[in-house]
């Protein structure tokens, strides 16, 4: 695997961060604040570095990061042109190469009308690192196809509980083709570029031989221009989040497509007080609900609901 997390750092900054580029398949987030300890999130754990770079287990003995690496930070990943990113950094975060999202935080910069321009005097950056686990949609796969093909599914869980990976994963079995059905074209909207991890308009993140994406697009207009341009057999979204973007996934579905997507949620009730939906109309757009949870750490479905019908996973694979 390429190492790319030591590409976001300037060249003189790469000795300090060396060995934590080194975990990369282990790391999930790091998280740079100025004046303050440098923390990882690491397969499920808390981490500091010691001013040498290496791991250690209290902040006390952590390192702190400096304002002006911040800066020499940000600017090697804006290319030393800040005013290029200027859209990317109104929404609060950057997709790198590699397809690693780093987000910001600052002084927002207002227009008249009371939105974010830009975000400046940036002192606060959060690294993910993306992580592509192909597989992880191995054990719900069986579930999405019936008599009729794949089924619209929506995935739901609570934050941190892999919908976004197990989606992703979805995507590109569903694109690619499986023992279950053959291969669909599939057109994502990827508002946050957490699906794909695009770079420069290219996925770093496979989502299969059939998969086209928009890029940075609100769900909602991303929808209607790929129905329009780009006749997808399956809509793929993550994160639904407001009344237009179901009402756009309700006219997609009339077009006969097949719906893929997420949702923050512990049940359909919650979903039902958040868009005024009941039971019944979610189960006219998705055939198929799946819940999960996080169990002992690891991210496993907790339930399957089809119509009247329920089913107890049994599943224990990572989402």
């Amino acid at each position: 695997m390429e190492n790319t997390i030591i590409q976001l750092f300037p060249e003189k900054q790469r000795g300090f961060w060396r060995q934590t580029a080194s975990f990369q398949k282990d790391i999930q987030e790091i998280r740079l604040r100025a004046g303050r300890p440098i923390v990882i999130y690491m397969a499920g754990r808390e981490m500091f570095l010691d001013r040498n770079g290496y791991f250690v287990d209290s902040s006390s003995r952590a390192v702190c990061m400096l304002s002006e690496e911040l800066e020499g930070l940000l600017g090697h990943i804006c290319h030393y042109s800040l005013y290029a990113f200027e859209d990317e950094l109104r929404q609060g975060f950057i997709t790198v190469k590699g397809g690693h999202r780093v987000g910001v935080a600052g002084q927002a910069v207002l227009e008249n009308d009371g939105r974010i321009r830009t975000i400046k005097n940036i002192s606060f950056m959060n690294i993910r690192i993306s992580h592509e686990v192909k597989g992880a949609a191995d054990g719900v796969l069986p579930r999405l196809y019936g008599t009729g093909g794949l089924k619209s599914t929506l995935i739901l869980s609570p934050p941190g509980c892999g919908k976004t990976t197990l989606l992703r994963d979805l995507i590109r079995q569903v694109s690619d083709g499986n023992e279950y059905g053959p291969g669909m074209t599939v057109g994502v909207v990827d508002e946050r570029s957490e699906l794909a991890g695009s770079y420069c308009g290219i996925p770093q993140n496979d989502l299969g031989i059939r998969t086209d994406v928009l890029d940075a697009c609100p769900k909602a207009a991303g929808m209607l221009l790929l129905l329009r341009s780009m006749s997808p057999q399956v809509i793929a979204i993550d994160e639904l989040g407001s009344r237009e973007e179901l009402e756009q996934l309700k006219s997609a579905a009339a077009c006969g497509c097949r719906i893929l997507a997420t949702a923050h949620g512990e049940s359909p009730e919650d979903l039902e007080r958040r868009f005024g939906v009941d039971r019944r109309g979610w189960e006219q757009l998705f055939d198929l609900t799946v819940l999960l949870r996080k169990e002992n750490g690891r991210c496993v479905v907790r339930q399957y609901l089809e119509g009247n019908k329920s089913y107890t996973s049994v599943d224990r694979r990572d989402a």
